[in-house]
């Protein structure tokens, strides 16, 4: 990560909320101590594994000293960052999130983002509306998702930053304008919510509705629900900086409690439950589908709750809406990107290994190239005989765009009869490669795959169909095994 992600973030992630941005500053906040992280084991020359852990020990401390929260922290570093959870990983992470929240309580005392104390436990009766709101939650994970990702293209189709910024703060203020409440982080919303008064950030409407009337209540927190995606969206799409965990802890607020609202008042309900205890659950399970971490929301909202009177519900609702939305959406939000790249880390040892691999350093640049015109005698003199290799790229001379091989055995029946070396020329004998690679789009995934599937040794490497190397499956499978070795913690 780069130097200026120590501080970029951190200011321009304030200017973003401060203007209306809907997003939160959590994230900023962990990209920072990520950066600091990455740049901290750079300096010191640590290993592949080593710097992970670093940049997941920053991630971790930033989210304990955010939230007052160091188990979950610890979890997220483990669930979202792939880190392995071994006892040489383990110590680093406590330590990084104890100093943290010590910290956070020397400068902040024990004031905390969401301060709330559960007052009531749940009822056994109650577990299948949670498992039912956990079925919810995933469906409004789905509904984010396909927002978000369907804005974010719209956006990439404004090809510059001056349009996306104008377009992005226009539609930003009319949403707020028409729906106050959607400004900024909405910290406040959630905890008018969780509280049970969410009429005090509703009251004022564009509308002038009474909010008193509770069938107004629902459909006006349903509308917030569902345009807090659309200004998150819009804020990211424009080039906002901010997190998404405020706009999933704000829609899983608002879900849980509408929930638990409309079927008390239908009275479907053995009992009047707990608004409070469904808004609560209702974040976790948003943050379970949204963020595809149902472990980091389960522990999060346990520990911001003062203790595990819920833990049985947030496990359902969480691991509900996790499967669900796993069925229709492989990767969270966090990862859509780097999905795209090829880049994304994951459990997957091998799949990391090759993610973390450099295709610019298995490339070999010591075949010699030869061109279309020249004939049999050429290739033996100028390239048979002085190389030590047995496939020869070819290329157009000018323009350096790859045509094919030839391959020592394609001439070997042929190389010593020199009444033939005239009369026979590269074109005639040059054939297609079984498979190309293409430097800027191939990741060591694909590459891997393509050995795999043409059976080929030596695989020429393009960049726009110009002739660069050749990767060979030796030196890849080398290189493989030193980066396994490197990312392998040690005992």
């Amino acid at each position: 990560m780069s130097r200026f992600q120590m501080i970029g973030s951190i200011l321009t992630a304030p200017i973003t909320v401060g203007f209306g941005g809907s997003v939160g500053l959590e994230g900023p906040t962990v990209a920072t101590g990520a950066a600091f992280g990455s740049n901290i084991s750079r300096l010191l020359h640590l290993s592949q594994t080593q710097r992970t852990l670093m940049v997941g020990c920053a991630c971790a401390g930033a989210m304990s000293a955010i939230f007052k929260a160091p188990i979950a922290a610890i979890v997220f570093a483990v669930e979202v960052f792939s880190l392995d959870l071994t006892l040489i990983s383990l110590l680093p992470l406590l330590g990084a999130t104890l100093s943290a929240i010590i910290t956070s309580y020397l400068f902040f005392g024990s004031e905390i983002l969401l301060p709330f104390e559960l007052e009531k436990g749940f009822s056994i009766s109650d577990l299948p509306f949670y498992a039912l709101l956990g079925v919810f939650c995933a469906f409004v994970s789905l509904y984010f998702s396909k927002v978000y990702e369907k804005t974010h293209h719209f956006f990439y189709q404004l090809k510059t930053p001056i349009k996306r910024i104008l377009v992005g703060g226009l539609s930003i203020g009319i949403l707020i304008y028409l729906i106050p409440p959607l400004y900024g982080e909405g910290f406040s919303v959630i905890n008018a919510i969780i509280k049970g008064h969410p009429e005090t950030v509703l009251d004022i409407n564009i509308l002038g509705l009474d909010t008193s009337n509770e069938i107004t209540l629902v459909l006006l927190l349903l509308c917030l629900m569902a345009f807090k995606v659309v200004g998150a969206s819009i804020t990211f799409g424009a080039g906002g900086v901010g997190g998404i965990f405020a706009p999933t802890l704000f829609m899983g607020s608002t879900l849980g409690y509408t929930f638990a609202k409309v079927f008390n008042w239908w009275g479907i309900f053995p009992h009047s439950v707990s608004l409070s205890n469904f808004a609560l659950v209702g974040m976790a399970g948003l943050m379970a589908g949204i963020l595809h971490a149902p472990l980091t929301a389960i522990f999060l909202i346990a520990e911001l709750t003062g203790g595990y009177k819920l833990f049985v519900p947030l496990m359902l609702t969480s691991g509900i809406s996790y499967a669900v939305v796993k069925n229709f959406v492989s990767y969270s939000i966090y990862n859509m990107e780097l999905v795209r790249k090829g880049e994304l880390i994951t459990h997957n040892k091998d799949h990391a290994v090759l993610s973390l691999m450099d295709i610019q350093r298995v490339i070999e640049t010591n075949f010699i190239a030869i061109f279309p015109s020249m004939t049999l005698g050429n290739v033996v003199r100028d390239a048979v005989i002085k190389s030590n290799r047995n496939i020869f790229p070819v290329i157009e001379p000018k323009t350096k765009i790859f045509l094919g091989i030839i391959l020592l055995d394609d001439i070997r029946s042929v190389m010593f009869d020199k009444g033939m070396y005239d009369r026979i020329t590269v074109q005639e004998l040059m054939r297609k490669a079984p498979e190309v690679i293409e430097i800027t789009q191939d990741k060591m995934t694909v590459i891997m795959k393509k050995f795999e599937g043409s059976g080929a040794w030596n695989i020429p490497v393009l960049d726009n169909k110009k002739y660069l190397g050749f990767v060979s499956k030796s030196k890849l499978l080398t290189a493989y095994r030193r980066k396994l070795i490197e990312v392998t913690p040690r005992a």
